[in-house]
């Protein structure tokens, strides 16, 4: 699955304006909901709910990095985002390290095959240090979209 599939580039968030972990994941399930992927109305239960599943232990996998995610009811689609920090949160990572760059992801609940489908994508990536380093080094939504465009493209050919 490539990231452009889920990855909705109209809420990605450069710069986030967040200073701790749970500001983060409300400030991205706000941002999917502006990009018209959620429902106003889920924007609250859906960022509690990935906090509560953040508070069951952390997705915060190291060098920078981390993965809040949760299936819910509420979406039919695969929806995710990414957000940026240059000074860095505490994600209770497990390097303790603070993460700087945040890929958020909402799955049906109907569709485990289809989260994890998007999580391998996701983590496939997260492995190269090339795309970590571009990605924290990005500073526009464009940028960051370029990024996603060509991290598919360079799987696509790797399958050729």
């Amino acid at each position: 699955m490539k990231l452009s599939q889920f990855i909705k580039f109209d809420a990605i968030i450069p710069q986030l304006e967040a200073q701790t972990r749970d500001e983060t994941i409300q400030e991205m399930v706000r941002s999917l909901a502006q990009a018209g992927c959620l429902a106003d109305d889920q924007v609250e239960e859906i960022a509690e709910k990935i906090i509560e599943r953040e508070n069951q232990g952390s997705t915060g996998i190291g060098k920078g990095i981390a993965v809040p995610h949760i299936k819910h009811g509420g979406v039919n689609e695969i929806v995710g985002t990414v957000g940026c920090s240059r000074e860095g949160l505490d994600f209770s990572s497990l390097d303790k390290a603070p993460v700087y760059s945040v890929l958020l992801l909402v799955s049906p609940q109907g569709d485990p095959e289809g989260h994890l489908e998007a999580m391998e994508s996701v983590f496939s990536h997260l492995q190269k240090d090339m795309f970590r380093k571009f990605l924290r080094q990005a500073e526009t939504r464009e940028a960051i979209e370029e990024l996603l465009l060509e991290a598919d493209e360079a799987q696509q050919d790797s399958r050729i």
